[in-house]
Parts: structure tokens; sequence; C-alpha cells
């Protein structure tokens, strides 16, 4: 069976014949200085490589030792392309007797779901519509137009402000769900494509960065949910989330806030980030040096502006709308704005992720791992446009680079095989998902 741990990517050679592994010895390689992964029965060492990795390292990092198939198909739009990054890491292979799925994950569900996958990319659910995004970016420019004419033509009165803050949160909430089809890849058939208009869209008109952006937010799609994994779920003594994490803080007698109450003072969690109310995370607020921080935790960042609050501020989010009004005017707008995107990000980004099971690794296949962490919002016209299609996370979790408007072609087919297994399909009205974060 051998190691075979200076082959392949270390090395930067080929090796120089097949080597078999069994899933024991794979599962050792899953530390900080030696990383394996399996795709598709072959063996890959990533260890050097994976602070190369376009998506960072840690999100590579967190599936060392496991069966990252799935994981491989669901983040790239073009797998053949990326296999030849693979080619040089490349040191074995699963031996002929190891199961294709790792720590007895039930092998038919996993064969199924990639059926179902196979499917989807049969039925053209992987092609976006550019009419589709055309419209939803030139909805939100219209917007950004309609507050420059309003100030032109009506000054920075009380009623305008209050109108222009409205509208400005409108656009700002849209143009955030937007630039999330962009850094999914979702939108065009070419990942440079789809990085140059990520980066317009998050830098121009949301003020933040698309480096910062990966970093975290493919973490929280690979593990959801999953402590020490999902960078969404780290609330740094804030929130206590799920049900072993109360009873662990209170074994240890850790009590920074008075967590009884945490269902109350989660509506003051919105106040914090007004300042930045695209990101929502208890580690904005509360880490004053967070730019540096997420330089130094993103090997991709190669410049000063890769921190959450970096971007081409010149011409980013709300500050380029106060230029045209009176200083005194201007923090009102931008407060007032701020602070009403702020409580709309939150709660549609929260309802379908914290009311669902918050724990430690599982280690469980993709669909189980990714339907235990999020569940559905009923579909109207409104619920797709006020939550930028996020009420369907479920569908969203398990095919992240599928565009948006084909979620709920794909629903039947994701619910058909959640009755075949016995796994929970979770969907709920758009009123009760919010009362369940607090509930």
């Amino acid at each position: 069976m051998g190691k075979g741990g200076e082959q392949g990517g270390d090395s930067g050679e080929p090796a120089a014949q097949i080597r078999f592994y069994t899933w024991e010895e794979i599962q050792k390689h899953n530390l900080r200085t030696d990383k394996w992964l399996v795709i598709e029965r072959k063996v890959y060492n990533v260890t050097k490589w994976a602070n190369r990795h376009p998506g960072g390292q840690r999100v590579i990092s967190h599936c060392a030792g496991e069966d990252a198939t799935d994981a491989f198909q669901a983040f790239h739009i073009n797998p053949t392309l990326v296999q030849k990054f693979l080619k040089p890491l490349l040191i074995g292979e699963l031996a002929p007797g190891e199961p294709s799925q790792d720590r007895d994950k039930n092998s038919q569900l996993v064969e199924d779901f990639r059926a179902l996958r196979k499917t989807a990319e049969d039925m053209n659910l992987f092609r976006a519509s550019p009419l589709f995004f055309s419209l939803y970016l030139g909805h939100i420019i219209a917007m950004e137009v309609l507050a420059w004419l309003m100030v032109s033509y009506f000054g920075t009165g009380w009623i305008t402000t209050l109108i222009l803050a409205c509208i400005l949160t409108t656009s700002q909430a849209q143009a955030g769900w937007l630039q999330h089809d962009f850094g999914h890849l979702s939108v065009f058939k070419k990942s440079s494509w789809n990085h140059i208009v990520h980066k317009f869209v998050i830098g121009h008109l949301k003020g933040a960065s698309a480096n910062w952006w990966n970093h975290r937010h493919f973490q929280h799609h690979a593990k959801p949910n999953i402590f020490q994994k999902d960078p969404d779920v780290n609330m740094l003594h804030i929130f206590v989330l799920g049900d072993t994490q109360p009873i662990e803080y209170g074994k240890k007698k850790l009590k920074y806030l008075p967590y009884n109450h945490q269902h109350e003072y989660f509506f003051l969690s919105e106040y914090p980030p007004s300042s930045l109310p695209f990101s929502w995370n208890a580690t904005c607020p509360f880490q004053p040096s967070l730019c540096e921080q997420s330089n130094s935790s993103n090997p991709n960042s190669s410049h000063p502006s890769s921190g959450p609050c970096a971007g081409p501020r010149i011409s980013s989010g709300i500050s380029k709308h106060l230029e045209p009004c009176k200083a005194r005017e201007q923090p009102r707008l931008g407060i007032t704005s701020m602070f009403l995107e702020s409580h709309w990000f939150v709660w549609v980004t929260q309802m379908n992720h914290i009311p669902m099971e918050i724990d430690s690794e599982k280690h469980r296949d993709w669909l189980s791992s990714q339907m235990a962490a999020t569940c559905n919002i009923e579909q109207s016209f409104f619920n797709d446009w006020f939550t930028g299609h996020l009420n369907f996370q479920i569908e969203h979790h398990l095919f992240p680079t599928m565009p948006r408007h084909n979620f709920w072609k794909v629903k039947p087919l994701v619910k058909s095989l959640c009755a075949k297994y016995g796994v929970q399909y979770e969907e709920k009205p758009l009123g009760k998902a919010f009362v369940d974060i607090v509930g």
C-alpha cells in the first residue's frame, strides 16, 4: 500500500507507477502540513498546492482525508479544464477493494445524486439566461440613476432623504444578490468573465472585496454549519448556536454574554455592521484589523485592497450617492440606508441556516450534509426577488454554479431523491422562517 507522500504534487513530477491506498491511510493525511484528498477514486497530495488554490487554501483543506468528488464538481464550471492542475498532484488511486466513499457513506445515495446532477446538466439547467441577468442588472442601475435624479431635482429634505434611503437600500441589497451570482460562476461559461463582473459589482456597487468574499463564502458552502470550518457560524462568543455548543459552554462555565437572552439582543446584531451592511458576520464589527487579517489569511490577496472593507471607494456603495448632497445630509442618508440594508441582509441570509442543525464535523455525503444545514422558503415572485432566490437555498447549496432562475426546475428532482432516502426536505413560509431565527 505504500505511503507515497513524496510523489505527485510535492515534486511536480507524475508518479512512475500507480500506487494504491486504503481509506484508513488517506484519512491520516488531513493535517495542516499534510493534505490528501480523493476525486473520482484518484488520490491527490495537495499539501503544498493548497496555498495556490484560487478559492483559498482553507476550503480545500476542509476536504482533506475525504472523498471530495462532489465538492469538486459543485464548485467548478469546467472540471475538465481544472483536471490539468490535478495531474501533477496525483499520487495514486483507491485500492480495488476500497469503496468509492469514505466512512460508510451510502454509496447508492451518492450515485443517485450524481445521476441527478447529470440529469440537470442534460436539461441545460446550468445554462444561464442572458436576458434574466441583463434585466436584473438593469433594474439595479435604474434605481441608482433614479437616486441621482431625485437628489438633483428635489434636493435633500427629510422626505426626499427617506425615499432615497429606501431606493438605495433596495439597490444595494439587490446588488448583493447579483454579486453572489457572479461569485458562484453561475452566469458566464468562462470563469474569467464571471470574476471580472463579480469584481465590478461587489467592488464598485458594494465597496467590498471579491477575494475576501470568495475566501469566506466557499468555506461556508463546502462545510455549511460546521464548527471550525464554516466561518458563518463563528460567533466569537456573541451567540451560542445549535444544540451542542450551549452544552459545551455550560460545562466549561463560559458566559461572555447573557446567552439566555440572545434571542432578544439578536435584534441589535444588525446595528454594528451598518457601516458594512454587505457582510453581516460577528467577525466584522468586532475586529478592527480585519482588513489586515483577511489579507494574511487569504493567499490569493496580492494587493492591499483585499479586506472586506476594501474596494474602489470613489464609486463604491452608498458613498457615491452622497457626493451631490450637502454635507449635513450625508450622515442621515447613509446611516438610514445602511441600517435598513443590514436588517434586510441579516434576516434573509440567516433564515435558511440558523434554525437548522449546527454541529461539529460528521463527515456526511454531499447531499446529506447540505440538507442538514439548509431549508427553503416558499416560492413566490416577491420571495424570489426579495431574497435573490435564496429562498431556494437547498438547490443553491447542492448546485452552487446553477443559475438561480433554474432552481425551481430542479427542485422536484431534489425532493424526489430526498423522499427516496428519507432525507428531510424542509420548506416554510417567509414569516415563519424569520420567527424561527429567534424562536
